[in-house]
């Protein structure tokens, strides 16, 4: 059994949203650590608070596994005669390696027999080894953001105020800039401010609790989650929170004390998700409702403190929340005296982005977009989808949206309700901002996903007509979500859409601020859709090369290009497919450099030529037949006649012969071949057993 170690690193507050990753970094770099020196230990757990970070290692070995090396030397028959006596070379090399002429072995390698020792290299103590492993340790410790502060070189997320490093009952020694480890901590900065001792690294966590800070995470989630529950019951309702909510509070706090507030009920009347917003995003509260999802006026608020007078407290959180949704409630009102259809104008005055205009001009972009997607689909509803391009985004000259930008699409929708705008029209204009994250809800009105798909196209054409490109590193226009959100709807609701069409159209609307030619512009969207599509396939465990195969192709439709997918991973189960590829390999090399031509019927030699033709136009036949039914599966199968008579092709024919018109008669009827391959998928990228 080994001891534990304890590292505390005490700072001022650190932010909430660092500490969650800074936990899970702490392990996995100390796990690196632990297994480089050469130390055997039991189970690693980091913890954190605003004011502290800590990290236990269990059952850490008390010495370093000894290490055995060996070093190689000269060849044998180098370091001895053929006598077996030492020559200098093997005088030399133990020389250096510090051990007699005796203790050198010939050990068999891959290059022959060599001169070899074998040396046995002792681990230290664990307590030594720790000395210079912590302070390296604390040292690359990532965060989203570091700082240095006085005239010292460490970078930290926060100053630094305390270092305890405990190894079972000894303190582990080291300097860190001006700080020296020691055995020392602090509490709760509140309640109990003053340093305890703590003798012996598996006592930390009561003592801890008795200066009142609770170091796990873990517990004081639960604990905010126990008492919550049981304030929800006093006026029986229950907690609503999001895990993002929870987290955050949980990392707010070092000793968490729950207190109920009230607010008045004529509040109530506000839309409910503005009194979302408040509680939730601008004061970390928690809302309370009843069984029936409706909100009560009756929020919870986590405090860092145990107040003398918890009713100093509630009144102190109830005057902030009250002037918040008093506010909200005089920009409700305001905005109601103009109904949304007449606020259009004013988005003149309402930069989207200096490079491209203002949200008016956008909204125009948007309302000729959404009516090309309606033909493409032909969707008969084009005045109510026009109607939600109109309306889309006119909530963001409202008053509301602009002291709560989180609204903007929610307020458009009550806004519009309130006007006596058509249900799903009210629903389209929220959900034209969808999907809001990676794998968020997707719009479930055809006129939602219509204008979801334009406003977002309009927006990735835009900022590449400008040369505002994502980087490896930078993406501020958040311009691969929004690829990636048309991506997930057309998907989700299987509209047949060419992507070409749609981008050609929205780089029209944008020709007087393109930066490049047309085309230009084109390709690197068109190749940044395939990236997205590329990295989404291989996240839901599609296979690389078939991803990588048929996005080769020159499909533009984001749904054809799935479907082919599915259809080619599903057929590589079959046992014909390998034999398939493998010839539609040999005709890729043989073709290759070829621009291809009318294949003529009378210069054909041989039956096999006749053969692979005559099956040839039978299968191009049904392959198109089925594609147009979009059954890729069905023209794969179809397709996987072609192998038989390619193979006897090869057996009988030499392609490259002489005669360059036979020759090249040939060559266009395994190119013909080769395109009706290329239809489905670059079979050429395919991986298989068998070399073509």
């Amino acid at each position: 059994m080994g001891k534990t170690l304890l590292l505390e690193i005490g700072t001022e507050e650190i932010p909430a949203a660092f500490l969650t990753q800074a936990m899970a970094d702490m392990e996995s770099l100390m796990e690196k650590e632990l297994a480089t020196t050469r130390l055997p230990h039991g189970k690693i757990k980091a913890m954190a608070t605003p004011r502290r970070l800590v990290l236990f290692v269990h059952d850490l070995a008390e010495r370093q596994e000894d290490e055995f090396m060996e070093k190689l030397g000269p060849a044998a028959a180098v370091a001895f005669d053929q006598k077996g006596n030492p020559t200098p070379a093997a005088v030399g090399f133990a020389k250096s390696q510090r051990v007699a002429l005796e203790d050198l072995e010939v050990v068999e390698t891959n290059k022959g027999k060599y001169v070899a020792v074998r040396k046995r290299i002792k681990g230290e103590e664990t307590l030594v080894v720790l000395s210079s492993l912590l302070p390296r340790f604390i040292g690359t410790i990532p965060f989203r953001k570091s700082m240095r502060w006085s005239h010292f070189d460490l970078r930290f997320a926060r100053p630094i105020h305390w270092i305890l490093a405990l190894f079972g009952d000894e303190v582990v020694p080291f300097n860190l800039d001006h700080l020296r480890s020691g055995n020392l901590s602090f509490g709760h900065r509140f309640m109990s401010p003053c340093a305890f001792s703590v003798e012996k690294a598996d006592d930390y966590m009561e003592l801890a609790k008795k200066h009142f800070v609770i170091p796990d995470p873990a517990e004081r989630k639960k604990i905010i989650l126990e008492e919550a529950q049981a304030c929800a019951r006093t006026v029986e309702g229950e907690i609503f929170f999001t895990a993002e909510l929870l987290e955050t509070v949980t990392n707010l706090v070092e000793y968490p004390v729950l207190i109920k507030g009230d607010f008045e009920v004529a509040f109530l009347s506000l839309p409910k998700e503005v009194l979302m917003t408040t509680m939730i995003v601008h004061q970390k509260y928690f809302p309370l409702m009843d069984r029936e999802g409706k909100l009560l006026p009756h929020f919870l608020t986590v405090a860092n403190t145990k107040p003398r007078d918890p009713a100093i407290v509630k009144k102190g959180n109830e005057r902030v929340l009250r002037a918040r949704l008093r506010d909200a409630q005089f920009f409700f009102t305001e905005d109601r005296k103009i109904p949304l259809s007449q606020r259009l104008e004013q988005l003149r005055g309402t930069i989207f982005h200096t490079l491209l205009g203002t949200s008016y001009e956008k909204v125009m972009r948007i309302k000729v977009l959404a009516q090309e997607i309606c033909t493409l689909l032909n969707y008969p509803n084009r005045d109510r989808v026009d109607r939600v391009a109109t309306l889309a985004k006119v909530d963001l000259t409202t008053q509301m949206v602009g002291e709560f930008p989180e609204l903007q699409g929610i307020m458009g929708r009550e806004y519009a309700r309130l006007d006596g705008e058509e249900e799903v029209v009210c629903q389209a204009i929220y959900e034209h901002y969808l999907p809001l994250s990676a794998g968020g809800d997707l719009p479930r009105t055809e006129e939602g996903a219509i204008v979801s798909i334009a406003d977002k196209l309009d927006t990735i054409c835009g900022f590449f007509a400008v040369g505002l490109i994502p980087t490896g590193t930078a993406d501020p226009y958040a311009l691969r979500r929004q690829a990636l959100g048309i991506i997930n709807i057309i998907l989700d609701r299987r509209y047949c859409l060419p992507l070409d069409v749609l981008v050609d159209k929205g780089l029209t609307l944008l020709k007087e601020k393109l930066r490049k030619a047309h085309e230009v512009v084109k390709e690197e969207i068109l190749a940044f859709f395939k990236g997205r599509l590329e990295n989404l396939f291989l996240s839901q465990g599609h296979p690389y090369d078939v991803v990588d195969a048929v996005l080769a192709t020159e499909e533009v439709s984001l749904l054809g290009i799935r479907d082919r997918i599915f259809a080619l991973e599903e057929i590589k189960k079959e046992a014909d497919f390998e034999p398939l590829a493998v010839a539609c390999k040999r005709i890729g090399n043989i073709i290759k450099g070829f621009s291809g031509g009318a294949v003529d019927p009378s210069l054909f030699e041989n039956e096999a030529e006749r053969s692979l033709y005559s099956v040839y136009l039978g299968v191009e036949r049904e392959v198109k037949a089925y594609i147009e039914k979009g059954d890729y599966f069905q023209a794969l199968k179809v397709l996987a006649r072609l192998r038989t008579p390619v193979d006897n092709f090869f057996d009988a024919v030499l392609v490259m012969t002489d005669e360059e018109k036979i020759r090249k008669n040939r060559l266009s009827l395994l190119t013909a071949c080769a395109h009706l391959f290329g239809k489905l998928a670059d079979f050429s990228r395919l991986t298989t057993q068998a070399a073509p």
